[in-house]
């Protein structure tokens, strides 16, 4: 291996956790957002439902590259303030993504057959004791093949934290590309696999989350059939 190939590498490496971080941290605060909001727009009062569905569709409908501008730059000339380009970077990711993921929570509670929360009523279940007993368990299973694509956008999104400087393999693969004009091949390259093994790592774990807590709840999991094999069948 030449010198300049093993620089490349450690060079876009060395941002490796930097998207790591964003990702992971990216994911807990989407979790977190999506669950609130998402059982908010649910609630029976109109107020919380206004407020929760402002904040999904404040963020749905606008720029991802402006919210962290507005975050990073714009923020900190209000408050006098300046954040940390990770920390900002997870937060914007976590309040776009929260948004979408507020969508999914809604929906798969909404999913749950009517007669689950009938007959958990009919066992004198409180409303708490029906959504974190009986609802929710099943939704949650429903949710995790969303949340699976929606944390592998997440984690591609994590490339914009390139526009403030915050140290993630894309910025670390721009900042060679004046040096080592002549091997894009290899920085871009280096830089797609990272992504990609970080996104089959979620894959696997979420894929994993999701046989386990089908087995509790006494489903069997759908075999998924890769798409040579769908077209194979449907030749």
């Amino acid at each position: 291996m030449s010198d300049s190939t093993s620089n490349i590498i450690s060079t876009i490496l060395s941002g490796l956790g930097t998207t790591v971080y964003a990702t992971v941290g990216g994911i807990a605060l989407t979790i977190a957002l999506s669950f609130i909001a998402g059982l908010a727009m649910l609630s029976r009062s109109r107020t919380v439902r206004f407020i929760s569905r402002i904040y999904v569709e404040g963020f749905r409908g606008t720029s991802e590259v402006v919210q962290l501008f507005w975050i990073f730059f714009v923020l900190p000339a209000l408050v006098g303030f300046k954040l940390v380009p990770l920390f900002a970077g997870i937060i914007v990711l976590g309040l776009n993504h929260g948004a979408y993921g507020a969508e999914i929570v809604r929906g798969a509670v909404q999913s749950v057959p009517r007669a689950q929360r009938e007959g958990a009523l009919a066992l004198s279940f409180s409303p708490a004791q029906r959504m974190f007993r009986v609802i929710l368990p099943q939704a949650v299973v429903e949710m995790l093949p969303s949340f699976n694509n929606l944390f592998i956008q997440l984690m591609k999104s994590t490339a914009l934290l390139y526009f403030i400087s915050a140290g993630e393999i894309t910025e670390k693969g721009e900042l060679l590309r004046p040096v080592y004009g002549s091997q894009l091949v290899l920085i871009y390259g280096v830089e797609l696999v990272c992504y990609l093994l970080i996104a089959l790592v979620i894959t696997f774990g979420m894929r994993l989350l999701e046989r386990v807590l089908a087995r509790r709840l006494g489903r069997e999991v759908p075999k998924r059939q890769s798409a040579w094999a769908r077209a194979g069948a449907n030749a």
